[in-house]
Formats: structure tokens, C-alpha cells, sequence
């Protein structure tokens, strides 16, 4: 199983769900999907889109 990593794509913001995709074998899309749905649920999600977002290093090897 890969690390937990942001990939270097400048097609995508932050590489935040592509990295958790990658990480937990998902397609990206699905992961997008299923982060964009939370938003209807109460929560902090946006918080923690940030906090991976500084704390995820950027994928080197690829």
C-alpha cells in the first residue's frame, strides 16, 4: 500500500482526495464524490480538507 501523499498534477487544487484515493486503492472520482456529499452532513469537513492539505507531503517518486 502506498504512503499517504498528495501527487504533483497541476490538473487538480490540493491532491488531497487523489492522495486519500491512492492511498485506500479508490478511484479518485469516487473519493471527490464522496467528500463533495459530506458537505450536507454537519461536521468540520472543510477543516480537515485543509489540515491534510498542509500536512500531506507532495509525491516525489512520481
Amino acid at each position: 500500500m502506498n504512503g499517504l501523499t498528495r501527487p504533483q498534477n497541476g490538473k487538480i487544487i490540493a491532491g488531497v482526495c487523489a492522495g486519500l484515493a491512492r492511498r485506500f486503492g479508490w478511484s479518485p472520482t469516487l473519493m471527490r464524490a464522496l467528500f463533495l456529499v459530506s458537505f450536507l452532513l454537519p461536521g468540520t469537513q472543510l477543516l480537515v480538507y485543509v489540515v491534510l492539505w498542509i500536512i500531506m507531503p507532495k509525491d516525489s517518486s512520481r
